[in-house]
């Protein structure tokens, strides 16, 4: 008899981007759904990882990652943020943003601890949660802007908040944290026990010369955050899976202790090349505006079409809402363009705990000209 085991995630299934990824593959759609580039990445940067390999550098580098490029990651936030991030303490490189979020849970969480999460929200907080016997407390968002509802927010703290995670810019929306944000946040956490896990994995992907509000720029908020990051958003290299988290000393230490026992290190030929991309922050410093251009080109194209725009001033992500061409739940008409029109998304009532019909579903933008065009004749063409 085959031995049977009880799920530690039972209402999970398969993701979304699973699914209407391989929808797409099945109907030759074009993938605007999942969010991954389809342009090419910098050529120098490829080239310093192959160097690295070359060199020798391809045997394990220091746990928690290594040291030149903690050096050259906490000259960057210090720098743009005037953080003050030791890069022997207060730093860890890790195998993509998803899994600093999850180490951060599992670090913190204890059974029944409560852990407050903006929807739509991106897809792994809430198993993150559950799994490590935490309690998800989602608050939606303004349907209209999706800004935070901050009244909202101080009426569910209470003994049992352990976390709160904000995410900015935000996925699957694009807004962002406005200084109002930061300052209802300072004022809900002070005096209390709560830890922020922010995740800011699109730090430098921000639009119309908004001003990115990282929880390392405040040091009543730094103080308690653990801030995670991605390189793959950043240098578009998604399928690399690199990223890293910072906080504090203590809890940094509590961070490294799940971390050793699960991955322990990380690809160590793209640390060597990163800290060295790293040093020339105009790879950085411009992306915000070399995203924006795509979005703008989207935007500008999708007039053509039915869909009504909701704005994006970040990430790879614009949302559009269909209610001009019908009223059918999400995931039906995510499946219906993805068949009839040849154009996968995802909708976004997946960002949801119960889902929710708003009848709007999220493009990713961060895909060539040719791609985009492609895409849109194919939108125009729908219904």
């Amino acid at each position: 008899m085959s031995p049977s085991i009880q799920s530690k995630l039972p209402a999970a299934g398969t993701t979304i981007f699973t699914v209407m990824s391989s929808l797409a593959v099945e109907h030759k759609a074009i993938n605007l759904g999942q969010g991954f580039p389809d342009f090419p990445m910098n050529d120098q940067l490829t080239e310093l990882v192959s160097r690295s390999m070359k060199d020798g550098n391809n045997q394990y580098v220091h746990m928690c990652g290594l040291p030149a490029l903690r050096e050259s990651i906490a000259a960057k936030c210090n720098r743009l943020y005037n953080a003050g991030i030791n890069p022997d303490s207060d730093i860890t490189i890790t195998p993509g943003g998803t899994y600093a979020l999850y180490t951060a849970f599992t670090a913190i969480l204890q059974p029944g601890d409560e852990v407050i999460l903006f929807e739509p929200a991106y897809d792994s907080y809430i198993p993150n949660i559950t799994i490590n016997g935490g309690v998800p407390v989602p608050i939606s968002l303004n349907a209209t802007d999706y800004s935070i509802n901050w009244d909202e927010v101080k009426a569910k703290i209470n003994s049992k908040t352990r976390a709160i995670i904000i995410n900015s810019p935000h996925n699957p929306t694009g807004a962002v944290l406005s200084q109002h944000d930061i300052e209802q946040l300072k004022s809900v956490v002070a005096c209390t026990n709560i830890i922020i896990i922010s995740d800011e994995v699109y730090e430098h992907l921000i639009f119309d010369d908004k001003p990115h509000l990282s929880m390392l720029k405040y040091p009543e908020l730094r103080e308690r955050s653990f801030v995670c990051f991605s390189f793959g958003k950043t240098y578009h290299c998604t399928g690399w899976k690199m990223g890293y988290c910072i906080a504090p000393e203590a809890m940094m230490r509590e961070f490294r202790k799940v971390h050793q026992f699960n991955c322990f290190t990380c690809n160590s030929p793209v640390q060597y090349a990163l800290a060295e991309f790293l040093k020339d922050e105009e790879h950085y410093l411009q992306l915000g505006k070399q995203i924006q251009q795509k979005r703008d080109y989207f935007a500008e194209q999708m007039k053509q079409t039915r869909f009504t725009p909701i704005p994006s001033f970040g990430s790879y992500f614009q949302l559009y809402s269909y209610k001009n061409y019908s009223g059918e739940p999400e995931f039906d008409f995510a499946v219906r363009l993805t068949k009839e029109a040849g154009v996968a998304t995802i909708p976004v009532s997946s960002f949801y705990m119960k889902p929710e019909n708003n009848q709007v579903i999220r493009f990713c933008f961060a895909k060539k000209e040719s791609t985009l065009e492609e895409a849109i004749n194919r939108l125009v063409k729908f219904g």
